[in-house]
């Protein structure tokens, strides 16, 4: 049986998606944009300070369901710029100083909300 994990304290689904669902010990986090949770809006800045909201909403998410970064097994992230990926990666490397999940990398053409990245992740107990 699946349960849906709905944090107030993460930013809103700005779609008919829940914020994770969790199923026999598996969290699947869906795809987080740089949202400020208390403003509502995009943070300001750019691809570092986008990424870094937007490991802040993944952690936490993980947190409101009892996971933390270490159950991490697999993240995806969107980058509409690939030029950006070294940045990203340098904040993205922070949350994950040893044994980092599996992750693929793409660059897409647009975002939501015209953001710069979108990390999706998958974590296990």
């Amino acid at each position: 049986m699946k349960k849906i994990i709905n944090t107030q304290k993460a930013p809103k689904a700005v779609g008919p998606y829940s914020q994770a669902v969790e199923v026999k010990g598996m969290l699947f986090v869906s795809g987080q944009i740089p949202v400020n949770p208390e403003t509502g809006k995009i943070v300001e800045g750019g691809i570092k300070e986008q990424t870094e909201q937007v490991m802040k909403n993944i952690g936490i998410i993980l947190a409101s369901a009892g996971y933390s970064f270490d159950d991490v097994i697999k993240s995806t992230c969107l980058l509409d710029d690939m030029d950006n990926f070294a940045a990203m990666n340098e904040v993205y490397a922070k949350y994950y100083p040893d044994n980092p999940p599996a992750r693929a990398a793409y660059g897409v053409v647009k975002l939501p909300l015209g953001v710069m990245v979108e990390i999706e992740t998958i974590a296990s107990k």
